[in-house]
């Protein structure tokens, strides 16, 4: 019986440098396939996003990863060296999966990541320094729940079930009611907190009517949102919301008595803030 297995680690084979000192690294993966992962650098912490994915399938509107289409799922490894391969990795605090690719789509070599990420056989790294994002896919977010203590993130963009659908399509096989009795059913204890993503867009789903609802669906849930700036990709539907409106939607919020931070916008200018990683050039 023949058998492959790559050994090592895989440097990147680009950098870019923001004005703000995020970098955004890219690597060659299996199949002559790219990824992109950005670190971020600040005072007191170190954050590096990472890809689970050769781009992504859900196709939401707002991403420029969803128009790269799905190339295919990376392995652990591939995932795990985006860490082990990085020239400042002493410096990481914290690792988000928030880069391409829908992590519950590839929940199997996910799971063997953080596993890797937080034994003291691996990396040793605290569940509660890494952060999974995911649009809600049900099955493998009950798994996630139950398999790793790591934080859960949830894009949401919308309280509204049929504006969801039409900036995510996702929406009409995992729906967010679904999403958030999956939640409210499971038991995060003290130490363990979901927070929920909000990109802010022009006239779309920054109103008192969505602040509102927002309070009303996820009454009772320990959580915090997030709210980001939408960067502009071509052709997109809808404009983002201005500073303003986005500082006035956040007091909305915290009126309601909702937890909510503005995730700061970094490496913009080298396309590597929320929603712009792609390598549909190169692939």
């Amino acid at each position: 019986m023949q058998e492959n297995y790559q050994f090592g680690i895989t440097l990147p084979t680009d950098e870019q440098e923001s004005t703000d000192g995020t970098k955004k690294y890219l690597y060659a993966v299996a199949g002559e396939k790219f990824i992109e992962t950005a670190f971020i650098p600040e005072k007191e912490r170190a954050t590096l996003c990472v890809s689970s994915q050769k781009g992504c399938k859900m196709g939401c509107k707002f991403c420029m990863t969803a128009r790269q289409g799905f190339q295919g799922h990376l392995t652990a490894g591939e995932i795990v060296n985006q860490l082990r391969s990085l020239p400042e990795r002493s410096r990481i605090s914290n690792i988000v999966y928030m880069g391409m690719g829908e992590p519950f789509d590839n929940i199997d070599e996910l799971l063997k990541s953080l596993e890797i990420l937080t034994s003291d056989w691996g990396f040793a790294m605290s569940p509660q320094r890494i952060n999974v994002s995911s649009i809600g896919v049900i099955p493998a977010l009950k798994r996630f729940l139950a398999e790793s203590q790591c934080r859960l993130a949830i894009s949401l963009h919308s309280p509204f079930e049929e504006e969801r659908l039409q900036i995510m399509p996702v929406q009409k096989i995992h729906p967010m009611k679904e999403v958030l009795r999956v939640i409210r059913n499971h038991d995060f204890g003290r130490q363990r907190r979901v927070s929920f993503e909000y990109i802010l867009l022009k006239d779309f789903n920054d109103t008192q009517r969505h602040a509102n609802e927002l309070a009303k669906i996820l009454n009772g849930i320990n959580c915090r949102i997030n709210l980001i700036k939408f960067h502009d990709i071509p052709d997109a539907e809808f404009p983002g919301s201005s500073p303003a409106t986005i500082e006035k939607f956040k007091n909305m919020l915290l009126k309601k008595g909702i937890m909510t931070t503005l995730r700061k916008s970094r490496g913009q200018d080298i396309d590597a803030a929320c929603g712009l990683l792609s390598t549909k050039k190169l692939n």
